[in-house]
């Protein structure tokens, strides 16, 4: 939920006991995939529609009461109430099975200078979003506070909205990284195996959980607090849900601030890939930069390049081993290991600590860090229904590492957006989208770290463009959320309070 980007001044104080937490839970799911601008209507979009200018008569009710904590941390403030809503499982059917969303409000602090409702999500998928209305204290400035009910929900299937079930025993005999046509056969088989068990044991709520129907559950949020229009702040991959929005909803907002946007358009596997990979290609060109001025990096320039490029050619011929206190260990570190490692110390981004990782593979003497992006099925449920990222067959997925290697020479690929193209190999088929509503949009604000490995700055570019008034603010920073920063948070609270309806 924390929009502080790693390596970088963080926010007040009054934030500071949320962010570590929020940034860890934000690396170990994905915020790497947007559903297009336009795109070809879906069966029973229009039935969709219908059913959402229904909802504004006719809303669905919230009972509100006390929120329940969120541990660790403290019980909410009087200020907070929470609730459920019902809504339809699949929005072209209005009348058929619905799912429970779980709902928080936070009321403004001065009902004298209210503007309206703030609907906001902290990004995913896979995170709950509620926290950030239940907990709004610790996550938005005061002068938004006073003007704004903040309003946030978890998303269907996530979190207190009737969570996920999927087989994971199936998850554990999946490869991580195919090495020929055998495993990569093997992959998108179980996969399939996979998205077959959710929907087993979650029903048809596991075919919908693409962002469109997140987005229209919104709306029915608005509908049922009695707005005519929202304001909405989305980080990482709630920039999407902000995107389609004002696709489906245009005339129903009043602002819209995207905070480390994702891009709007349908990519397929190889711009996914490539997107991603460049950006952490150009973080660690940033770091030769920062190295050189930094007497706390251990390498710098051309050491720095000929160490990185060293590992990967041991890496390669399978002689790089784990560094250990005295020296190496037995375990070796393949290449993909070696790019996981290496993509984790340029997100986190602290140049001294990233540096010294590279210089313990290089001697044997050390430690290095291994992550894991955990067993979360909430991507592939929402992402490979958002987007295409289907590959052929074994040798489209090998010519396009080779490009992508080509296009990335330092660091190959980026290990996270390559965890998301292989899970969608062989899961369910991607949701068809409804056509853009007409209506005016609001001139929207979108504000990027230039260097960004989770929503590289090409996309924040593209998503600015696909609005007819649009402003793009750049931080020249590495990082991901800039809200936390001073001078990204008084613009965008600045744009947020000023927008006229």
């Amino acid at each position: 939920m924390s929009r502080t980007p790693s390596g970088t001044p963080g926010p007040d104080p009054r934030t500071s006991g949320r962010t570590l937490a929020v940034l860890l839970a934000l690396s170990a799911s994905a915020a790497l995939a947007a559903p297009t601008a336009v795109a070809t209507p879906g069966a029973g979009a229009g039935a969709a529609q219908k059913a959402m200018s229904g909802a504004a008569t006719a809303p669905p009710a919230i009972r509100w009461g006390a929120c329940p904590p969120s541990d660790p941390f403290p019980a909410p403030g009087p200020q907070t109430q929470c609730g459920t809503i019902k809504v339809p499982v699949d929005w072209s059917k209005p009348q058929g099975p619905q799912t429970s969303v779980f709902v928080a409000r936070y009321r403004a602090a001065d009902p004298a200078k209210r503007i309206g409702v703030l609907m906001t999500n902290p990004g995913g998928p896979g995170n709950p979003g509620a926290d950030s209305a239940i907990y709004a204290d610790m996550e938005f400035s005061p002068a938004l506070l006073e003007r704004f009910d903040v309003v946030a929900f978890d998303p269907r299937g996530i979190g207190r909205s009737e969570g996920i079930r999927c087989d994971e025993s199936i998850a554990g005999k999946i490869p991580d990284r195919p090495r020929n046509a055998a495993e990569f056969e093997r992959l998108r088989t179980l996969n399939g195996k996979l998205a077959e068990s959710c929907l087993r044991r979650m029903g048809p709520l596991a075919g919908h959980m693409d962002t469109e129907s997140v987005a229209r559950d919104m709306d029915a949020i608005r509908a049922s607090l009695g707005e005519r229009k929202i304001s909405f702040m989305g980080t990482s991959y709630g920039t999407s849900i902000g995107e389609r929005y004002a696709r489906l909803f245009p005339d129903r907002l009043r602002a819209l601030a995207l905070d480390s946007a994702v891009d709007p358009e349908r990519m397929d596997a190889e711009r996914f890939l490539t997107d991603g990979s460049v950006a952490v290609d150009d973080i660690f060109k940033r770091l030769l930069a920062d190295c050189e001025k930094d007497t706390s990096c251990v390498l710098k320039g051309r050491e720095l390049i000929s160490v990185t490029e060293e590992l990967f050619a041991r890496a390669d011929a399978g002689t790089l081993r784990e560094p250990g206190p005295t020296g190496p260990g037995q375990r070796k570190i393949d290449t993909d290991q070696l790019v996981h490692i290496l993509y984790f110390a340029l997100r986190q981004y602290v140049p001294e600590k990233a540096t010294e990782q590279l210089a313990a593979l290089h001697s044997g003497k050390g430690e290095v860090y291994l992550h894991d992006f955990g067993s979360d099925r909430a991507w592939q449920l929402v992402l490979c229904r958002d987007n295409d990222l289907r590959i052929r067959d074994w040798a489209h997925y090998r010519a396009i590492r080779e490009r992508v290697a080509k296009a990335a020479p330092h660091v190959r690929y980026s290990s996270q957006a390559l965890d998301m193209v292989l899970g969608c190999q062989g899961w369910t088929p991607p949701k068809p989208r409804s056509e853009r509503a007409k209506g005016a949009l609001p001139p929207v604000l979108v504000v990027n770290a230039l260097h960004d490995a989770a929503t590289p700055l090409a996309g924040a570019r593209r998503m600015a463009a696909s609005f007819p008034k649009a402003s793009l603010l750049t931080v020249d920073t590495v990082g991901h959320g800039m809200y936390g920063m001073e001078k990204p948070r008084q613009a965008i609270d600045a744009y947020l309070s000023g927008r006229k309806d």
